[in-house]
């Protein structure tokens, strides 16, 4: 017997948020659509494990209340997003302090409150320091001021450098650089040595400076999992793998062949390259990300803590309980610190002597609740760095995801955007033209 032909206008492969945004705005123009998925569940690597009551992200991605598809992506009119508390915490020979928040250099007005205050400033060594710091702070605000002013438009028609080459090349203090710019960049693209695209990190800047670091209620798997539910019931099926693409078929390890007029692929960039040899695979950002519980929670409130110093290998960190109470049980504190690169050996150790340091608490008590290291967590974004990649590969062959445009939720999102209005384009957006079948096993009795 033949294997029964189920199709539809598109089929996309890949249920992360890439893929399942994508779904959306074509089904909302009428074009039936079905998402395949290999996994048992929709994510890819925004995903939580759940542990006695705690939720734990597997990569931790920041958020920005400043990204735009967040709001025009249907699906994520429920998404809730707590902010973590203006700027972010600066951890600097010893001290900790707020940067990149308004009132405190965070705004030309904090700058010039705080420069001010520097001609008034008691004499002396621990002055001096505090005077450098103190200017350091100002330069970055107004930088910040700048940057959140300018048109994404000029930013990417600037010049394109590694991210550390154009800051230098501004004339930003060495200090400045390594002290904030460094470690905040770090934790918006996951690039310590900032090789990243000078266009990328202006960006990463202008998104920081415009909005406010979040993450969504309930861990990252509640993104894409917004997003499948509003979906019309049947268009993800999960456990389907895909074995080859062509422009009109995608062929299946347990469900034969599924035809259509065009094909997404929606995957990561590994996957993609294996279903299409010749695409190019980036380099990757390696995440580790070590999830502490306590029942003394450090005083730092809702706060991003970043090591400006780099003693140790946590990056950035956070009480993530104190920004969204979902993620931890009543009495306990959920504290998420990521480290970049390769993991030393010992990595949960070494983590908490590093935390101790950072918060200036004892942390031999603290039980660590997971560690969980993702080697290709995030696409390297070097100059010279194509911020719109091409999704047509031809006509009826499309591809999507952070790995074609910024490697950021953002990204991902906008680059589903732009795939599906080709795909629109494409077809000439004139409606449905297939009904999708069920699969052999979700079939209904006749």
């Amino acid at each position: 017997m033949l294997e029964p032909v189920y199709q539809a206008d598109v089929v996309v492969v890949g249920a992360g948020i890439a893929g399942l945004s994508a779904a959306h705005r074509l089904i909302s123009a009428g074009v039936t659509t079905v998402v395949l998925e290999s996994a048992p569940c929709v994510g890819g690597r925004m995903s939580t494990e759940k542990v006695d009551g705690f939720r734990l992200d597997r990569i931790g991605q920041l958020l920005s209340t400043s990204y735009p598809e967040l709001r025009l992506t249907k699906g994520l009119d429920a998404l809730v997003l707590h902010p973590f508390a203006p700027g972010v915490l600066l951890h600097h020979d010893g001290r900790r302090h707020r940067a990149g928040a308004p009132g405190s250099g965070g705004s030309a007005r904090g700058a010039l409150h705080a420069v001010r205050a520097l001609a008034s400033a008691p004499r002396g060594p621990a002055a001096s320091s505090a005077r450098v710091g103190a200017v350091d702070l100002a330069r970055l605000g107004v930088a910040l001021t700048r940057i959140a002013g300018t048109p994404v438009e000029r930013i990417l028609a600037r010049p394109e450098h590694p991210a550390a080459h154009a800051l230098a090349a501004r004339g930003m203090p060495a200090r400045t650089i390594d002290g904030f710019l460094r470690p905040l960049l770090a934790a918006l693209l996951c690039d310590p040595e900032l090789t990243t695209s000078s266009r990328c990190a202006d960006l990463a800047l202008h998104s920081f400076a415009s909005g406010r670091l979040c993450v969504p209620e309930g861990g990252a798997e509640v993104v894409p999992e917004l997003l499948a539910r509003a979906l019309p019931p049947g268009t993800v099926r999960t456990g389907v793998r895909a074995t080859s693409v062509s422009t009109t078929s995608v062929t299946t390890a347990e469900h034969g062949e599924f035809r259509c007029r065009a094909v997404l692929l929606a995957t990561d960039a590994r996957a993609a390259a294996e279903l299409l040899p010749g695409l190019r695979v980036p380099d990757f950002h390696p995440v580790t990300v070590v999830h502490h519980t306590t029942d003394e929670p450090p005083v730092t409130g809702a706060s991003l803590l970043l090591d400006a110093d780099r003693g140790g290998p946590v990056a950035h960190t956070a009480v993530v309980s104190e920004v969204d109470p979902t993620r931890a049980p009543a009495g306990r504190a959920l504290v998420s610190s990521t480290v970049l690169g390769t993991p030393p050996e010992g990595v949960a150790t070494a983590v908490r002597m590093h935390l101790a340091r950072l918060y200036g608490t004892p942390t031999h008590r603290w039980e660590t609740l997971a560690v969980h290291h993702t080697p290709e967590a995030v696409p390297a974004m070097r100059p010279p760095h194509d911020l719109r990649r091409p999704v047509r590969l031809l006509a009826g062959l499309y591809v999507c995801g952070d790995h074609r445009d910024t490697s950021t939720v953002q990204g991902a999102l906008h680059s589903a955007h732009r795939a599906a209005s080709a795909i629109l384009t494409d077809l000439g957006a004139a409606g449905s033209m297939h009904r999708a079948d069920p699969l052999p096993g979700l079939r209904k009795a006749a």
